[in-house]
């Protein structure tokens, strides 16, 4: 069986080098021709682990593709899974208009049959837009052809998204036919046959699905933040409280950590778009506008205390920032905690000299020459007067804190991520900072 997945950004390739893995011949286009003439040489255009090795490892046996047309691929294929980029606009709701130009491509050149799958994130509503436009297409040729729609929604999570395409924790698809789900269950066949979990329903579902997830995932991140810096004020300390509500499994443990804010390309996005879509609809989501509202006070905690411990007085400071992406595992910064602090501390006439493992030239398409970039984590702290950590990447869990005290002008750190210990750090002569303690 040959689909073609068009976009090749975090999701396009994920999903089709997994399912090339699979078995599946797939074609990834893309209209950037700079991208694909790297794709084919193996240069893989994102960080993710796991994927370059199962890229070069699939391409050997002629089983994945790159290409920038559509069109010369379009009808050797059986569906067509539209995985582009929807930005936010101005306003917060999702630019679709990536998705309706493939559309509109889908429809000029296709000659038979097909099941079109939107795997991009998508407001509620998308799928018919993406009908009419290919049918528009249709009329204008004068030809009349069947298609199916499909919504399947993704959630991958960066860092791990090998792992949860090929070992996901549900598969939800959204179909309006029983062709098209018979279509969609032959294409996860090989993961029904491992017992994961498969959700048909109607397309509206499955994409309502999609924001619903992130947005509750955003809700318990930014109401343990909102917990956290109650802990700090009243003081008690957030990791018991964390441990002691985690217990109950109406809860349970995971995106219960405080910290310096959630960001990436889901979350923010994706609660802005299902603000949005309420407003549309004349219903305010008062609960997510209070998300979005805690967040972004939350990426602006870490600068605070920053500001509170020195008075105000950030100018010709030198401070190190230990992590840039949002998370680890990846070298996505878009959203990130560490944007809105770096260019606080800029803008504080401060100079700013950073470290991350996978970062680092997304970190220089943001800030240049502006920030001073470390060769390791321990070379830019000569001098500097603080240490600031931002995302809890593993090599920054157990550092060498004898050496790093003799570069600190100050045996100073600001923890955004909590990954040390109080005590311990009290212990080795730190003035440690982190959310949801009181300050040692």
């Amino acid at each position: 069986m040959k689909i073609t997945v068009v976009g090749t950004g975090y999701v396009g390739l994920v999903t089709g080098t997994c399912f090339s893995e699979t078995g599946l011949t797939v074609t990834c286009t893309d209209i950037d021709e700079e991208k694909i003439k790297k794709l084919n040489t193996g240069i893989i255009p994102i960080y993710e682990p796991g994927l370059e090795a199962m890229v070069e490892r699939n391409v050997k046996k002629q089983r994945l593709f790159f290409s920038t047309g559509l069109k010369e691929n379009i009808n050797d294929s059986e569906a067509i899974f539209i995985a582009v980029g929807t930005p936010p606009g101005e306003d917060g709701s999702a630019d679709l208009k990536y998705v309706l130009s493939v559309a509109a491509e889908i429809g000029k050149y296709m000659t038979k049959y097909l099941v079109i799958v939107v795997k991009s994130t998508v407001p509620i509503g998308t799928s018919k837009k993406v009908i009419s436009v290919i049918q528009e297409q249709l009329d204008k040729r004068g030809v009349q052809l069947t298609f199916d729609m499909a919504s399947n929604p993704e959630f991958l999570k960066e860092g791990t998204a090998i792992d949860d395409f090929l070992k996901p924790d549900r598969i939800v698809v959204g179909v309006e036919t029983e062709r098209a789900e018979k279509t969609m269950r032959h294409l996860y066949n090989p993961f029904l046959l491992n017992g994961h979990p498969f959700f048909v329903m109607d397309i509206p579902s499955a994409e309502m699905t999609k924001y619903a997830a992130n947005a509750m995932l955003a809700t318990k991140i930014s109401f343990m933040n909102d917990i956290a810096n109650l802990c700090e004020i009243v003081g008690a300390d957030v990791n018991l409280v964390r441990k002691g509500i985690g217990a109950d499994p109406r809860i349970g443990t995971k995106f219960i950590y405080p910290g310096a804010g959630y960001g990436g390309s889901c979350f923010p996005k994706d609660v802005k778009a299902l603000i949005k879509t309420g407003e549309d609809y004349n219903y305010p989501l008062q609960i997510l506008k209070a998300v979005e509202d805690v967040n972004e006070r939350q990426k602006r905690v870490v600068l605070h205390k920053i500001k509170t411990h020195f008075r105000n007085n950030l100018q010709h400071k030198i401070f190190v920032v230990w992590g840039l992406s949002f998370k680890p595992e990846t070298d996505d910064m878009r959203e990130a905690p560490s944007v809105t602090i770096i260019e606080g501390l800029l803008e504080a006439g401060s100079k700013v000299k950073v470290y991350d493992p996978a970062a680092m030239n997304e970190c220089m398409k943001h800030f240049g020459n502006r920030v001073g970039y470390g060769k390791d984590q321990y070379e830019p702290l000569l001098e500097a007067d603080a240490l600031i950590i931002v995302t809890e990447w593993s090599e920054f869990r157990l550092p060498d804190f004898v050496q790093m005290a003799k570069s600190l002008k100050n045996k100073l750190i600001f923890d955004g991520r909590n990954i040390y210990n109080p005590s311990e750090m009290k212990e080795l002569g730190y003035c440690y900072y982190s959310i949801g303690h009181q300050s040692i």
